[in-house]
C-alpha cells in the first residue's frame, strides 16, 4: 500500500505542482508588497486629489457600497506576475529538462556489429540441431 503511495509522489507532475505551489506562494507575497507600496500609489494618483483614488461609492456616506476599482487592477497585477514569474522560473526549465530526456531516449542504440564467419557458421549449426530435436 504504502508502496504505490510512494510511487504516486514520486511522479514528476505531482512534486512539480509541489514545488510550483510553494515558490508561488511565495513569490506572490513578494508581488503583493510591490504592488501595495508601489503600484497602489501610482494607481491611487490617477484618481486625483481624491483620497479613495480610483474606487467610489454607489451610495454616497455608505460605506458598503464602496467599489475599488485600483484594488481590482491591482489583483490582475499581482496575478499576471505570479503566473509569468511561475511560468519562466518553473514550467520553462522543466520543459526543457524532458525535452533532453526525450531527445536522449530517442536516440537509436548503435547497431551491433557484423557476425564474423564463425558466429554466422555457429548459428547456422544450431538451428540446426534444433530443427533436428523437433
Amino acid at each position: 500500500m504504502f508502496e504505490g503511495f510512494k510511487k504516486f509522489l514520486m511522479r514528476g507532475n505531482v512534486l512539480d505542482l509541489a514545488i510550483a505551489v510553494v515558490i508561488g506562494t511565495a513569490f506572490a507575497t513578494v508581488v503583493k508588497t510591490v504592488v501595495d507600496n508601489l503600484v497602489s500609489p501610482l494607481i491611487a494618483s490617477l484618481g486625483g486629489k481624491n483620497v479613495n483614488g480610483l474606487a467610489f461609492y454607489i451610495v454616497d456616506g455608505n460605506a458598503a457600497s464602496k467599489v475599488d476599482l485600483g484594488a481590482v487592477i491591482n489583483a490582475f497585477i499581482v496575478f499576471f506576475l505570479t503566473a509569468a514569474v511561475v511560468y519562466f522560473v518553473l514550467v520553462v526549465p522543466m520543459k526543457k529538462i524532458q525535452d533532453r530526456r526525450a531527445a536522449r531516449s530517442d536516440t537509436p542504440e548503435e547497431d551491433p556489429e557484423p557476425l564474423t564467419m564463425d558466429q554466422e557458421l555457429l548459428i547456422e549449426i544450431r538451428d540446426a540441431l534444433r530443427a533436428r530435436q523437433q
